[in-house]
Formats: C-alpha cells, sequence, structure tokens
C-alpha cells in the first residue's frame, strides 16, 4: 500500500511540474480587452490624409510609453503626437498624426494593457490616396518568450501556494488537528513559494506589459500602476501574515481573535488577485470582485485543505472528528463553489452559444468536467470519512453482578472497527489532491482567456450590426514560403458580402501573389463549394459581390500560389450569422 502511496505521489508531482512547464511555456492567450472600432477603419483608403487615429477597446485600457507606432509605405516610422484617451472615455484612445502623409498604405502597431491587468497588441493598415505594397512590420505584436514564460509560470505557482497556504490554514483553525507539526512544512513551503512568486510578478510586469527581455529599469513605473500596486499589497500583507504567525507561536491569543484577524489577512489577500482578473472590468464589478473573492477562498479551503488533510493522515492516530469536520468544510466549499462559479460563468460567457465557439467556453468545459470528477473522487472519500466515525454494532453483553450483589454494571460500549480505513481514505484524498491541481490549472487558464461576451462585444459595432468578419490564415509553401492571409467578408452575415484578402509574408509586409483562391463550404447542407471570384486589385485581392444563401458554420478553403510551381491550399470554419 505505501509502495502504491509513493508512486502516486510521484505522478502527481509530475503532472503538476509537466502542466507548468507546458502551460507557462505556451504562447500568450487572449487578452481580455479587445479592438472594437477604429477610426480610420483597418484596410480602408482615404482620399485625405486623417489628423488624428482613434481606437475604441471593449473595456478600459491603460498606456504604456510606446504604445503606438505608425509606419509609413516606405518602413520609416512617423513622429505622432501624445497618445491620450478621449475626453470621459477610458475605452478610447486618440493619436495625433502628422499634417503630412505621402500617399500610400500606413501600418499601425499598437499595445495597451486592458482594465483586469493583461496586455493586449495588434496592428492595422490605411491607405492614402491608395493602396500599395509597403515594407512595415508589425514590430508591437511580437512577444519575448522568455518573459512571458516567466511571468506565466510564476502566476501558477502564485495560484498554487496561495491555495496551498490559506487551504491549509483554514484545516487547522476549524478542523482543529492535534498534529500540527505535520502541517508545518506546507505552510513553510507555500508562504515562500507565494513570497518568491509574487516578487517575480511584480519584476517581471513591466517586461511583460511592454513585451520586453526581463530587466529592471520599468519597475519605477510597476509601482505606479494598479497591477503593480495590487502585487505590492500582496507583498505587504504576505509580510503581515508572516509576522502574525510567528506572533501566534510564541504568545496565546484568544481563538476567536486569531481566527478573525486570519479571515481579515485572507480576503484581504485574496482581493489582490480578484481585483486585478476578469472581475475588474466589464459588467456589475463590485458583485463580481465579492463572487471572485468568494470562488478563490472557497477553492482554497477545498484544495488546500486536502494538501493539509493528506499530511495529517500520515500520523499514526487521527481522530475521526478531525476528518468529519473537514468533510463539512469541503461540503461547504463545494457549495460556494458552484453558486459562484454559475454566476461567473454566465458573467464571462454572455450567451450558450459562446459555450462552444468561444476558447473560454471550452476551457470553461474542461474545467466542469475536471471538477465533476473530482466531485466524484470527494463521494468516494466521504464513503470511507463515514467508515471512520461510525462504530461498529457488536452485540450487548449480558448485565454482570457485582459479587456483593450491587447494581448491574452497564454493558461495555461498542469497540472501534479495528483497522481504521485510514489508509483506503489516504489514498482517495491523494487522488483527490491529483485531480484539484489540474482544476486549479485550468482556473487559472481561464483568467488568461478572452472571455465570451467580451468576443462577442468585439464582434458587435457600437451601433449593435454585427462588424465584418475577419479571418487569418497562415500558409507554408515548402520550406521558406510562409505568410499569412487576411480574409474580410462585409458585413458577414447571410446575403451578399463584399471578400477582400490581403497577403503578408514572413516579414509581416504585404506581399504579392501570382494567384488567390477562396471558396465556401457548408458541410451540415451539403452546398458548395462556392467561389468567391476574387480578383487581384493591385496590392489585394476582392470581390464586390458574393453570396453567402444561408447561416451557419461554413468551411472556407484558400488555395495561394506563390510561383508557378509551389501552391497550397488551407481549411478554415467561418460562423455566418443572419
Amino acid at each position: 500500500m505505501r509502495d502504491r502511496e509513493r508512486a502516486l505521489k510521484r505522478v502527481l508531482l509530475a503532472v503538476a511540474s509537466l502542466l507548468l512547464l507546458v502551460l507557462g511555456t505556451a504562447s500568450p492567450a487572449s487578452a481580455h480587452a479587445a479592438l472594437r472600432a477604429t477610426d480610420p477603419e483597418d484596410g480602408t483608403v482615404l482620399q485625405r490624409a486623417p489628423r488624428t487615429l482613434t481606437l475604441t477597446y471593449t473595456e478600459s485600457v491603460g498606456l504604456l510609453a510606446d504604445s503606438f507606432r505608425v509606419f509609413d509605405p516606405e518602413n520609416h516610422r512617423l513622429r505622432t503626437g501624445q497618445a491620450d484617451h478621449a475626453p470621459g472615455r477610458a475605452d478610447t484612445v486618440r493619436v495625433p498624426l502628422p499634417a503630412r502623409m505621402a500617399k500610400g498604405t500606413y501600418v499601425v502597431a499598437w499595445r495597451v494593457v486592458s482594465a483586469d491587468s493583461h496586455p493586449v497588441s495588434g496592428a492595422l493598415t490605411f491607405s492614402v490616396g491608395e493602396r500599395t505594397v509597403t515594407t512595415a512590420k508589425a514590430p508591437g505584436q511580437v512577444e519575448n518568450g522568455t518573459t512571458t514564460s516567466l511571468y506565466n509560470m510564476a502566476r501558477y505557482l502564485a495560484y498554487l501556494a496561495v491555495a496551498l497556504v490559506l487551504g491549509a490554514a483554514a484545516f487547522v483553525a476549524y478542523c482543529r488537528p492535534p498534529e500540527r507539526a505535520l502541517l508545518r512544512p506546507l505552510f513553510v513551503v507555500g508562504t515562500a513559494t507565494l513570497l518568491v512568486s509574487t516578487l517575480a510578478l511584480l519584476l517581471l510586469r513591466g517586461p511583460y506589459e511592454e513585451g520586453t527581455a526581463p530587466e529592471l529599469t520599468s519597475l519605477g513605473r510597476t509601482l505606479t500602476t494598479r497591477p503593480g500596486e495590487l502585487l505590492l499589497a500582496r507583498l505587504t500583507l504576505l509580510v503581515l501574515a508572516v509576522l502574525f504567525g510567528l506572533f501566534l507561536r510564541r504568545r496565546p491569543v484568544p481563538r476567536p481573535a486569531a481566527v478573525t484577524a486570519g479571515a481579515v489577512l485572507a480576503v484581504a489577500l485574496a482581493l489582490t488577485w480578484s481585483a486585478a482578473e476578469h472581475a475588474s472590468a466589464g459588467i456589475q464589478v463590485p458583485l463580481a470582485i465579492a463572487s471572485t473573492t468568494l470562488h478563490l477562498l472557497a477553492t482554497a479551503a477545498w484544495l488546500g485543505g486536502l494538501a493539509a488533510l493528506l499530511l495529517t493522515l500520515r500520523a499514526p492516530d487521527v481522530p475521526p472528528r478531525v476528518v468529519t469536520r473537514f468533510s463539512r468544510l469541503a461540503l461547504t466549499s463545494v457549495t460556494v463553489l458552484v453558486v459562484t462559479g454559475v454566476y461567473q460563468s454566465w458573467r464571462g460567457l454572455g450567451t450558450w452559444q459562446a459555450l462552444t465557439d468561444t476558447t473560454y467556453g471550452r476551457v470553461l468545459l474542461a474545467k466542469l468536467a475536471a471538477v465533476a470528477v473530482l466531485l466524484g473522487v470527494a463521494a468516494w472519500s466521504r464513503r470511507w470519512t463515514g467508515r471512520l466515525s461510525k462504530p461498529v454494532e457488536m452485540p450487548m453483553e449480558a448485565p454482570v453482578l457485582q459479587p456483593a450483589g450491587g447494581p448491574a454494571l452497564p454493558p461495555k460500549p461498542p469497540a472501534p472497527e479495528p483497522g481504521l480505513p485510514v489508509r483506503h481514505l489516504r489514498r482517495t484524498v491523494l487522488a483527490e489532491a491529483a485531480v484539484g491541481v489540474v482544476v486549479l490549472v485550468l482556473t487559472t487558464l481561464l483568467t488568461s482567456t478572452l472571455p465570451g461576451r467580451a468576443a462577442e462585444e468585439a464582434a458587435t459595432a457600437e451601433t449593435g450590426i454585427p462588424a465584418a468578419s475577419v479571418t487569418t490564415v497562415p500558409f507554408t509553401v515548402g520550406e521558406s514560403g510562409r505568410g499569412k492571409v487576411q480574409i474580410t467578408f462585409d458585413p458577414g452575415r447571410a446575403g451578399s458580402n463584399s471578400v477582400q484578402a490581403v497577403v503578408y509574408g514572413a516579414n509581416g509586409a504585404l506581399a504579392a501573389v501570382p494567384e488567390l483562391r477562396i471558396t465556401m463550404t457548408l458541410p451540415a447542407q451539403r452546398l458548395g463549394p462556392l467561389d468567391t471570384g476574387i480578383t487581384d486589385r493591385g496590392g489585394y485581392w476582392a470581390t464586390n459581390s458574393f453570396d453567402l444563401p444561408i447561416p451557419g458554420t461554413w468551411t472556407m478553403k484558400v488555395t495561394v500560389r506563390v510561383s508557378d510551381l509551389d501552391q497550397v491550399t488551407v481549411s478554415r470554419t467561418v460562423r455566418v450569422a443572419r
């Protein structure tokens, strides 16, 4: 049995390490602010040069020192005025442009910080007088892989550590295990990890926002931003928590006072997460922050408590009341998680369709599946918990008379069950912890994914009319022929549409190809392929009228020929609304 437990522990450690490595080194997820509209619009041709560039996002955004870069057709960076927010509009940014601008296509690279602290970047083009093949690149879209990986790993470690520390504290306060020395390594390792990861997040925050290599020169600016202030507050609270713990070890404090002070510190610590993530932007912000705080505390009480229970079960004699109390604590935590989780899912998704049509919805489904497995394992643990606290019914012994004829002695109480199933409970708790690591990772991943509601807002103009459907299709031909095609269907609904396609080379500049073909097929209705009939318009491909007869999920096939012999066909799915 011990060999099996050791093997399961090794598997748990390996799974946690692998998830941390994979998710830490993965490419950055979509940030939470999305570009809603631009003036001039992306890809338009203007008769005269604009005086101001205006970008509107789905939520308020913060500006960096170099948020906007504008490049002329010759790849020379233009001198623009200082970018600022429109009066009374934290979600709208204006960039003054030079008074004189030559004819041709201009590239705008932008990078801002969304209200929930995640950086978001992108690029757009507009032309003055006519479209030209430009050599301008979009450096604002490039992320520094080292900085992003380190920052993501620090985020996951911080979530894991706070769950361990707060959960272990809740376990000690409510379950009152007699052998608290067994939990000391959990507090020491968890607190140290949380301190180091928080300090790393503070130091990496500036480079993470700007997409640069790790360095310390931006720390001063970071401390003046809301994310930096929250990280600094988290460090301060952690130091206070450590001092409070050392004080409790030296001087006894009445239990109600100690529990109250600990609860205040725990809530304040959880607020440094909820005030910096999804809840800080969007609708119903105060309610969302309260819900997210409760969700994090309940997660910590359950998953961190599991780790504490696992260590406690290593003691030779564990009172059944400890396990029974944790069972009640876990049940309460699950109830809070369900209530707050339903609200946060509704707030993040917006519609049922977003559950399957968006990355946020699919990650949420994966989390729900993992939680269902976790609940199943927890139910099995509760079965063994009941076995621990329920004595075995034994036959009553006949009354024994005293030799002197005194009153009969009471029957002997039932003997406890021999061989309490602690080992079985330890194994199921370990399995719970393994699944809990997956749930915690998926929870953290959700905080890095564009919510479905924000995606819908980005796809809908302020007038309520669906915006044009834009799809980017990467392609590779041979060893060196790489690029992407940006395809726009306007208005992106069933009926007549204009189609516009722009080809970009591997360096991000506009590229000319001898042939480009786009066909549409609707497999569900066995309709197609329908050829869009796009033609070369001198630097881009387009058609003014192409009919998409019915809505649905269409398959778009893009054929790109880069030379007389080399061509490739790539498929993408495109959803066409009514």
